[in-house]
This record gives structure tokens, C-alpha cells and sequence, in this order.
């Protein structure tokens, strides 16, 4: 396989800056209801559930979300590893840590977001965002045990935080035997995620 050009490394350079980009500005569009900036961020043809397409539906979608369920929202974004499939195609794990005014609650979050990213006409969007949460719950109410997504007036329920990735499930079904255990080489460069998910499927999310 040949080496990248100089030219492909500049681009790809720039292009995971501006694809790091791209969760700051969807934490910063959504907690200042900056509704136009927020669906700016995803291409014109964005899914909207099952059945509707476009920004126009994605923003009525997001409206009513944010002035039925919360009055004030913020979100930290962390970790973010992104890998590419081509020059225009990439994947990405970013972490967030989120606290919204839900009602008489303040409700902190742990999350994460498999993403999928997709450049159109020179610019990087979001093409899917799948959300996979560890726990949310009252501030003054740490979310020990079962079930850990604990809205006001919702039953408690499972949010997919280790769904996407076979390791936790093979970490507490193989204890050790006492023998030195084997170990893995390395990721392939840019196989990270790939490698971690082992070819599983993505899981299915409840719309909180």
C-alpha cells in the first residue's frame, strides 16, 4: 500500500478537526436553543424517525422535546475518538456528561454517542447520532443498582451504555484461573472502535 500524499494528510487533518468540532457545537446550539444552529448541523436529508426526512422536521422534533421535558440544559462533551472509512465517510465514540432542570429535578446524565459522520460539498455533518446512556437520575439521588435511566415520572429502565461493545459482556463471563492471561496485539491504526466492537450490532435505544 502506498503512503498517503501530502495533500491527503493535510486533509485529513482538517477534516478530524472539523468533525471534533461538530459535538461542541451541537452541546453549545442545544443548551442556547439555538434550534437553526442544531439541525444545522445534520445534512438536508437527515432521518427523522421511521418516516419523515429533513431539518424542518428534525427542528419541530427537538422543539418539542426541549419545552415539554427540560427548562435548562448543559452538556460537557468528552473523550472523542473518530476513525474514517474513506475520504468522506467516518465514524466516531464521543462522551458526554450532561445536567438538565427537569421539572422540580435536576437530573445528571452519563452518556455516550456512537456517531457517523458524512462530508457533503466540503463540509462534515452528523449523519446518525445513536445514543447510549449509563445512568441519569436526581442530583441527590446516586443511581446505584439496576436500571439506572430514572426520569421524574417514568419508570426506571436499562440505557444501553455497554450494548455497543462485546467486552463487557466476555469481561464478567471469563474470570481468571490464576495463568498469566493472553494478550491481544495491538489495534490496527485507525481499527480502534472496529476492533472493539467485534462486528456487533448497534443496539436498539429508548427515546427518552
Amino acid at each position: 500500500m502506498s503512503e498517503p500524499t501530502l495533500e491527503a494528510r493535510l486533509d485529513r487533518l482538517e477534516s478530524l478537526a472539523e468533525i471534533r468540532m461538530l459535538p461542541a457545537k451541537y452541546a453549545l446550539a442545544l443548551d442556547m436553543r439555538d434550534l437553526d444552529a442544531w439541525v444545522g448541523l445534520f445534512p438536508e436529508d437527515v432521518k427523522v424517525g421511521k418516516e419523515q426526512i429533513g431539518r424542518a422536521h428534525l427542528k419541530a422534533w427537538i422543539d418539542d422535546t426541549l419545552r415539554l421535558q427540560f427548562s435548562t440544559t448543559s452538556h460537557h462533551i468528552g473523550g472523542h475518538i473518530i476513525e474514517f472509512k474513506d475520504a468522506d465517510n467516518a465514524s466516531g465514540v464521543v462522551y458526554s456528561k450532561n445536567e438538565h432542570e427537569a421539572g422540580p429535578e435536576w437530573v445528571i446524565m452519563q452518556m455516550l454517542y456512537w456517531d457517523d459522520y458524512q462530508r457533503i460539498d466540503g463540509r462534515w455533518y452528523f449523519r446518525r447520532r445513536l445514543p447510549c446512556y449509563l445512568y441519569a437520575s436526581d442530583l441527590n439521588r446516586p443511581p446505584i443498582g439496576e436500571k439506572k435511566m430514572r426520569w421524574p415520572g417514568r419508570e426506571p429502565y436499562d440505557g444501553s451504555w455497554h450494548e455497543l461493545w462485546p467486552s463487557w459482556k466476555t469481561f464478567w463471563n471469563n474470570k481468571p484461573d490464576g495463568a498469566l492471561p493472553e494478550v491481544a496485539e495491538p489495534a490496527p491504526l485507525g481499527a480502534f472502535l472496529e476492533r472493539m466492537r467485534s462486528g456487533s450490532s448497534a443496539p436498539r435505544v429508548r427515546v427518552r
